[in-house]
């Protein structure tokens, strides 16, 4: 089952995920936020793009059980949508979000972003092939290839990672859902200070897309870059920023993630 396959199911109030789409025994994180993303974006005012989303994963969404999509329009201003979803499986609620959207305005302030950082073109750098049982399921449908930091469990204490990412089949549209699961593939950055396995799950995730969102085709390369802010007590904050080949600035994400190791 495609991503455009689950996606299109957002606009009912139940879905069922399949397992291919799995990270361990949750849904991966970065479906559960498109999925978010879609459904909200389906009851504000055309023309609104998101601005920013928060999510909490207060526990894990299974594959292949029934999940709740229960959306609420919490306000509709002049320009700006707030909605809140929640995703109910087995009585219990699994995810919170906050979405916020908004049209543009006129202002007289625009500041730039920072250009993205030096990185060898996705053609030189070595592609990462999907290895059933050694890799999460969802990791076949997206592929990463590495140009800062290092990989998880390698023992490498750097404070960044990240890399080119992609579709492995490209979607027929790259929209604001499909690059908020590009976003999430990525593992936490402190995962490559272990030198061997352990658990680890994310606790929130904030993310803000760009408005006007840069020009990206669906299989077309974004390049990924995250740092860790501080980890200690089994915890790591980390923020990322992903740009199109161009170098154009596209999202900006933040994690609170739990390691258990």
């Amino acid at each position: 089952m495609t991503l455009e396959d689950i996606l299109a199911s957002a606009s009912r109030n139940e879905v069922i995920i399949p397992a291919n789409w799995a990270q361990g025994r949750a849904t991966f994180g970065g479906l559960t936020g498109a999925l978010a993303c879609e459904r909200m974006q389906s009851v504000v005012t055309p023309g609104r793009p998101m601005r920013a989303m928060q999510v909490s994963f207060v526990g894990p969404v299974e594959p292949g059980i029934p999940v709740a999509l229960e959306v609420e329009l919490l306000r509709e201003g002049k320009s700006v949508s707030q909605v809140l979803l929640r995703m109910v499986q087995d009585g219990s609620t699994r995810l919170v979000a906050l979405g916020s959207f908004g049209s543009g305005r006129e202002s007289e302030v625009s500041v730039s972003p920072l250009p993205a950082p030096e990185a060898p073109a996705p053609e030189d750098c070595e592609p990462t092939p999907f290895i059933e049982g050694m890799m999460p399921n969802f990791a076949q449908f997206i592929e990463m290839r590495w140009c800062f930091g290092s990989r998880p469990f390698s023992g490498q204490k750097h404070r960044d990672m990240g890399g080119w990412m992609q579709f492995r089949e490209a979607p027929s549209k790259l929209d604001e859902a499909a690059i908020m699961a590009l976003i999430d593939a990525w593992p936490p950055v402190p995962l490559s200070h272990l030198t061997s396995f352990a658990p680890n799950s994310s606790l929130t995730w904030s993310v803000e897309l760009m408005d006007p969102l840069p020009t990206v085709k669906p299989d077309d390369w974004l390049l990924y870059h995250a740092s860790i802010d501080r980890a200690s007590d089994g915890y790591g904050n980390v923020h990322a920023q992903i740009w199109n080949r161009q170098g154009e600035l596209v999202a900006i994400s933040r994690q609170t993630v739990a390691v258990f190791g």
